[in-house]
């Protein structure tokens, strides 16, 4: 069975985050009163071939753990978004 993964990547706590911050900086300008703690990440959403919904979170898991975040300054989070196809 198939199922769609999302897989989103952030800087760890405490790793400066430039983008971010230039895009808080910016908001104001454009009229977006308010705005704080603004972060930029990467999303994955994949189609995981698996058995059952909890072996295509652990072969995303995998996945990001391996290759899509450096675990050394972003961590992620897998989220199974449907059920089989």
């Amino acid at each position: 069975m198939k199922y769609e993964v999302l897989v989103e990547v952030r800087l760890r706590p405490g790793i400066a985050d430039p983008q971010g911050a230039t895009i808080e900086r910016a908001l104001p300008a454009l009229g977006f009163e308010g705005v704080d703690d603004v972060s930029v990440g990467k999303a994955f959403r994949l189609s995981i071939e698996a058995s059952d919904e909890p072996a295509a979170r652990d072969r995303a898991v995998e996945m990001a753990d391996r290759l899509l975040a450096n675990p050394v300054i972003e961590v992620s989070t897998v989220t199974v978004l449907d059920g089989a196809r």
